[in-house]
This record gives C-alpha cells, sequence and structure tokens, in this order.
C-alpha cells in the first residue's frame, strides 16, 4: 500500500517557503495567499468618536466585500476613522467660525495658518496615509488585492441569478 492523505511530510508554509528562496518553485500567487489572513470584520473600537463610529460602519462591509479586512487591520482602520471623524469635526467648526478663522496672527503680529485649518489638514493627511493602506484611494486600488467574496465568483448580481447559477454549469 503507497499512502493516503495523511502520510508523507506536511506542506511548508508560505511564508517558509519565501525564506528559503523558494525552493519548490511555488508560484507567487500560491505563496502570497498562503500568507494572507482570514476575512474578518473586527469590533470597532470603543474610544472612536461618533464621525468615526459612523465612517467604520461605512467602510468595514466595503473592505469586506474586497475581502481585505482582518483582525490583524483594526488598529489601522481605526486610526483612518478617528482622523475622519477630526477632519469632519475641524471642518464644522470652521464652517461655523468663518473665513476669518483661517489665518490667525500670532503675538508677534505674524499671520499663520489657522488652527482648526491647521487640525483639518494634518487629520486629512492621516486619512489619505490610511486609506491608501487599505486601497482606498485611486491610485492606491491597484496595489492592494483581495480575496473575491464567495458569491462574485460567477459574477452573479442578485439572489435569483445565484440559484439559478448552477444549474448553468450543471444540467
Amino acid at each position: 500500500m503507497s499512502g493516503n492523505a495523511n502520510s508523507g511530510r506536511k506542506a511548508l508554509p508560505g511564508n517558509v517557503h519565501l525564506l528559503q528562496g523558494n525552493r519548490s518553485k511555488k508560484s507567487s500567487s500560491e505563496l502570497v495567499d498562503a500568507l494572507r489572513p482570514p476575512v474578518v470584520v473586527p469590533d470597532a473600537p470603543d474610544h472612536l468618536t461618533a464621525d468615526a463610529l459612523t465612517e467604520w460602519n461605512r467602510v468595514v462591509p466595503l473592505l469586506e466585500a474586497m475581502g481585505i479586512i482582518c483582525e490583524l487591520y483594526r488598529a489601522p482602520l481605526a486610526v483612518y476613522c478617528q482622523a475622519w471623524g477630526r477632519y469632519v469635526h475641524a471642518e464644522r467648526k470652521l464652517a461655523e467660525l468663518g473665513d476669518a478663522e483661517l489665518v490667525s496672527t500670532t503675538p508677534s503680529g505674524y499671520k499663520q495658518i489657522g488652527v482648526w485649518l491647521q487640525v483639518s489638514n494634518r487629520a486629512a493627511e492621516q486619512m489619505k496615509t490610511f486609506a491608501a493602506e487599505f486601497g482606498m484611494t485611486p491610485s492606491a486600488i491597484n496595489r492592494v488585492s483581495g480575496a473575491a467574496a464567495q458569491g462574485d465568483l460567477f459574477g452573479y448580481g442578485n439572489e435569483a441569478e445565484k440559484k439559478q447559477g448552477a444549474g448553468r454549469f450543471f444540467t
């Protein structure tokens, strides 16, 4: 008897193949997919502001559909959402105070960017940085790849097409 599925050596994980120079000549997609964490939606952190939580609830389903969210990404996603919350707060404050607050004068008489505009600009930069990590900008979307959702493998648009779909292949 020559063996069964349980005999022989266990397959090495993708990261070990990469560390050893990929002697087995596996394709890069096999190795990278082996390193990809499973798609799991993390819980929103308790410290998020109301605006940040709204952004979390908007973005998380989209990232899940793209297959690029997991427990590991909770912290950077929270930073992105919190930056969004700060940005919204600063923009509301600027609208409330008017254009006069865009520039302020220092005690020595110099003109400088207003405090709320500085907060808005810094939050926008943080959002841009973290949004790019998740592929949420037009230029970054090509650099981020995720697993296709199971229902999207055959391009079905709705539940009725999914039910019909099996009949297209197995008659």
